[in-house]
């Protein structure tokens, strides 16, 4: 069954991944009014919210954009860094949406960020507990009880439902300010602002399979451990 569940998703997530690369792409062919590349936009849009304290660097990688809020620092693929498409924008202004929501005191990214450090505790007891069953199955029984390792692994993975479900509203509001100032500053026009708004959608469905998936998993461990009591 927990084969089937993660088989299902990672289709799934292929899927949506797929359709994101394939969106972006397309996108990218697309120009902006001004010409603007996406480090010009996430600095005007910084600019224009008082934040100058806000870092815009360029990372290795393709779609591997995000906002750090420990150091405060929106982190732009190359593509999105100096492209000049809708692409590009409209990421760029989704990851300082996060830099805007930050100095906001926005309660559901601190929130999401109060959790980072009990999800990595989270993620390394379910690597030691995982590696323990697998490869000393018998040895493991006798230090702890089948039941409790599974109160452990319901605990870790309700973390990271809990984890995936806050990022949900977190990267749609986001991208709501991200397309909201992309149309006031007239960057996206009529014919470019769905496409903008279509890229991140996109996006969005990628947090959605990763919190479906982390629920059904939970809910897994949770039928286990209730079918363990009967």
């Amino acid at each position: 069954m927990l084969l089937l569940i993660f088989a299902f998703f990672a289709i799934t997530s292929w899927i949506v991944s797929s359709r994101l690369k394939s969106k972006f792409k397309a996108y990218s062919k697309i120009p902006i009014n001004y010409g603007m590349t996406g480090r010009e936009v996430a600095e005007k849009m910084l600019r224009q919210n008082g934040l100058m304290n806000v870092q815009i660097n360029c990372v290795q990688g393709q779609l591997s954009d995000h906002y750090n809020p420990a150091n405060r620092t929106v982190n732009l693929s190359p593509e999105v860094y100096n492209g000049r498409s809708v692409a590009s924008a409209a990421v760029a202004a989704h990851e300082t949406g996060h830099a805007i929501q930050h100095a906001n005191s926005y309660a559901l990214l601190q929130f999401r960020s109060a959790l980072v450090p009990l999800q990595n505790v989270s993620a390394k007891i379910m690597n030691v507990i995982f590696i323990a069953m697998i490869f000393g199955a018998f040895a493991f029984e006798n230090y702890l009880h089948y039941t409790v390792a599974l109160q452990i692994i319901i605990a870790c993975y309700t973390v990271f439902t809990l984890f995936a479900f806050i990022t949900l509203p977190v990267e749609i509001d986001a991208s709501r300010r991200a397309l909201a100032w992309l149309n006031t500053s007239g960057i996206t026009t009529h014919e470019t602002h769905d496409k903008a708004k279509d890229a991140l959608k996109w996006a969005a469905y990628t947090y959605v399979v990763v919190a479906l998936s982390s629920l059904a998993t939970l809910l897994y461990y949770v039928m286990m451990f209730a079918g363990s009591r009967d």
